[in-house]
């Protein structure tokens, strides 16, 4: 697994559950964003800006509607990312200041172990 220097990783529980796929991970704007080979998967933010958009932001596929009742009954904590707006609407956020925060994430990681097909894209810096 590779870690970025000088820098604290924030739900480190996320990357050990990850560990079977041998994530790569690397600064993304407020955070660090979560690959296994070419296909983003996540990002986990612990930041002072925007609190409320703290935890794991989860990636979905490309053509996987963020609505989708069975990512819902999966993950029913989910929810859109406040400080993105409508702007990016297949990111999702698993906040961290909700009740069952860690138990959610272990359960995305347990569908992303599971190579669910509505988690994760290449994305175009890496095509």
């Amino acid at each position: 697994m590779s870690r970025p220097p000088k820098s604290k990783l924030p739900h480190l529980v996320v990357l050990e559950a990850l560990a079977p796929l041998s994530p790569e991970v690397r600064r993304m704007f407020s955070g660090f964003a979560v690959y296994a080979g070419n296909r983003l998967l996540l990002m986990l933010r612990d930041h002072a800006k925007f609190p409320q958009d703290n935890g794991l932001w989860l990636v979905l596929a490309e053509g996987v509607d963020p609505a989708d009742a069975g990512l819902r009954r999966d993950l029913p904590s989910l929810r859109s990312i406040q400080m993105l707006g409508d702007k990016i609407g297949h990111w999702l956020l698993i906040p961290s200041d909700s009740a069952d925060f860690e138990t959610t994430a272990l359960h995305a990681c347990d569908l992303i172990l599971r190579r669910d097909p509505r988690i994760g894209r290449v994305p175009q810096s890496r095509r």
